[in-house]
């Protein structure tokens, strides 16, 4: 089948199906793995990937984008909504827009979702060099901007041969599918390979049904996890991500239900127990709760299901004893042997499952079982307390107030600044996938386009994105995408007059105010401007209501029935500068050893005396 570079590229991501069976949201049916593409095209590609879309614009919808970083963080929102059994793809021209989707990349690969680029890049003949948006780099002939892909791509290709997709295609498969290697995928194009033509296998084309991959632990590490697990008298399962991939969320609190075990949840596995469930000790670490780090300091073996324990989830390595035996069951052996623990390579699912009967007649005493429900009613009720009406609105009764109007099907997100901690910490799940928490790199600005990729995904319930008044700032190009497209969710835009949550940060280890708060930054004027965050979305074409303390959830209500009939919705609302949800636990910073501010050497001497407690689990 004779056929160009790009037309042979879209009939193959065309072909391409996912078994969604595994997952809470969905029931077994078969759809596209590559529901879509975002794009934004330039002169790198419009005429070969442009063109060779626009013949299949029937069967593989094109979403135009208008910032490249905000529409491929549209596409990991996507991939996070689905639970990573559909990916999205994201297009763009040589140069700045191909440089505008690292930053995307970088969230793919930090949260392990799978993600396909495919930047248009120079000509391979180089006769026209230098061309528009080429940087020629000095020290190297072959290498363009695409180059900067490789640092945050799991895998990364240039096509320089329309007969090099033969080789590389069946890559993309295996690292955007696989659940230990994925991640981003970047295929740099140039632009005049993109349009040479090559007769294609027709069997390259031919539908491909992609399912599940359930890899087993090996049997002599499921021995050796279960006798360190028999030996426990104060066991904890802390459930991750990779527990939501794998479709394991039944299965792990069945797990946890058969032995008795105690239950907390990381920042990706947030929402994968019911809030009210006897077994939920509630979230770990400095964004999650004082009951779930409470059983973590007590506890004498944690078994850890799906997560790589990032610092926001072990409050920088304090969190635990220095005693605990830790085991770990992950599909990727890199973060499976992370922290000397018992190692379990494989699926999630499938190791709980082949764990459990090497587990008969052991189970965990009644008092420590019920020290989960007993620690968390105590946070409980410091939420509630937190929920309480005050003068100023704040982010804790924001998320109390959302989380009343919110029902199973519901999805609300965040990604950055004091929200996440609002949201872990204090939201109440109904549901076993209602929650997205960009946290593992935090990304400002994912807040709005994730929202968009989620509300394309979801075909019931309504999305919810929070975000502060510095994300908004930072992305909201995609505001317009949203609402051009037809993609409804809501929006709530807490202005609490700059970067509140980086200020408690700099001002809490003893600096002096600077440059976060609006207060702190240098301006040449008196009364410099202030955003009109109402008018500003109006004019992106989306429903807007205005709200403060005593009009915010009827406002809110009135949004999301604006968002269920497919508009995006923004609510905006001052909130308190200054008041959080704490968990009570420690992260390290980097605190200067010298400074000519007293309070800042006392907050390094605590930094010292904190480091003292810290744990390294080496074998």
């Amino acid at each position: 089948m004779r056929l160009t570079t790009a037309q042979a590229l879209v009939r193959w991501l065309i072909a391409q199906k996912t078994e969604l069976l595994g997952t809470e949201l969905f029931d077994g049916a078969e759809a596209p793995l590559f529901p879509g593409v975002y794009a934004i095209f330039g002169h790198g590609n419009v005429l070969g990937l442009g063109t060779a879309l626009e013949e299949h614009r029937s069967q593989l919808p094109v979403w135009r984008g208008h910032n490249e970083q905000g529409m491929a963080l549209a596409a990991v929102g996507y991939a996070k909504a689905t639970h990573r059994r559909q990916i999205g793809v994201a297009t763009t021209s040589i140069g700045p827009g191909a440089l505008n989707l690292v930053t995307a990349a970088g969230v793919a690969h930090a949260n392990r979702l799978p993600l396909l680029l495919l930047p248009g890049d120079t000509f391979t003949s180089r006769a026209p060099d230098p061309v528009l948006q080429q940087i020629e780099p000095f020290h190297d002939g072959t290498a363009s901007v695409n180059d900067a892909f490789r640092a945050v791509s799991r895998y990364f290709d240039r096509i320089t041969r329309p007969e090099q997709l033969l080789a590389a295609l069946p890559q993309v498969a295996r690292v955007i599918t696989e659940p230990a290697d994925c991640g981003p995928m970047t295929l740099a194009l140039p632009q005049d390979v993109q349009a040479e033509a090559f007769d294609f296998p027709e069997s390259l084309f031919e539908p491909v049904v992609h399912r599940i991959q359930r890899p087993r632990a090996d049997l002599r590490s499921l021995s050796e996890a279960a006798a360190v697990l028999r030996g426990a008298a104060r066991p904890l399962l802390v459930l991750g991500g990779g527990v939501r991939y794998s479709g394991a969320g039944a299965e792990a609190i069945a797990f946890a239900e058969r032995f008795g075990i105690p239950v907390t949840e990381t920042t990706a596995g947030r929402t994968l127990v019911a809030h009210d469930h006897p077994l939920h000790a509630g979230p770990l670490g400095i964004t999650g709760s004082s009951s779930g780090n409470e059983l973590a300091a007590e506890a004498d073996v944690v078994l850890a299901v799906g997560t790589r324990l990032q610092d926001f989830t072990t409050a920088s390595w304090t969190v635990f004893s220095p005693s605990v035996r830790l085991v770990t069951l992950n599909a990727a052996p890199f973060d499976a042997v992370k922290h000397g623990a018992v190692a379990l390579v494989g699926d999630a699912l499938a190791g709980l499952s082949d764990l459990t009967p090497l587990l008969e007649s052991w189970s965990v005493s009644e008092g420590w079982t019920a020290r989960a429900a007993s620690a968390r009613a105590v946070w409980d009720s410091h939420i509630d307390k937190l929920r309480s009406p005050s003068s100023e609105l704040t982010y804790a009764q924001v998320v109390g107030l959302v989380n009343d109007q919110s029902g199973p099907s519901d999805y609300v997100m965040t990604a950055s600044g004091g929200l996440p901690g609002e949201l872990i910490g204090g939201w109440r799940a109904s549901g076993p996938a209602t929650m997205d928490v960009e946290y593992g790199f935090s990304c400002m600005g994912y807040e709005i386009a994730g929202a968009w990729g989620a509300a394309m995904a979801h075909r019931s319930g309504i999305v919810t994105t929070l975000l502060g008044d510095g994300s908004y700032l930072m992305l909201n190009s995609e505001l317009f995408s949203a609402a051009f497209a037809g993609h409804g969710f809501v929006a709530v835009v807490c202005d609490n007059d700059g970067y509140a949550v980086i200020h408690r940060l700099q001002t809490g280890q003893g600096a002096a105010g600077y440059n976060n708060m609006y207060a702190d930054c240098r301006t040449e004027l008196p009364e410099p401007p202030r955003v009109n965050f109402a008018a500003h979305a109006a004019a992106l074409g989306c429903s807007v209501f205005e709200a403060d303390g005593s009009s915010f959830a009827a406002q809110y209500a009135a949004a999301r029935e604006a968002a269920a009939q497919g508009k995006v919705a923004v609510v905006t609302v001052r909130t308190h500068p200054a008041s959080w949800t704490e968990a009570g636990a420690w992260w390290e910073v980097g605190v200067p050893q010298t400074s000519h501010r007293p309070e800042v050497l006392a907050a390094r001497a605590e930094l010292d005396e904190a480091k003292a407690k810290q744990v390294r689990y080496l074998n």
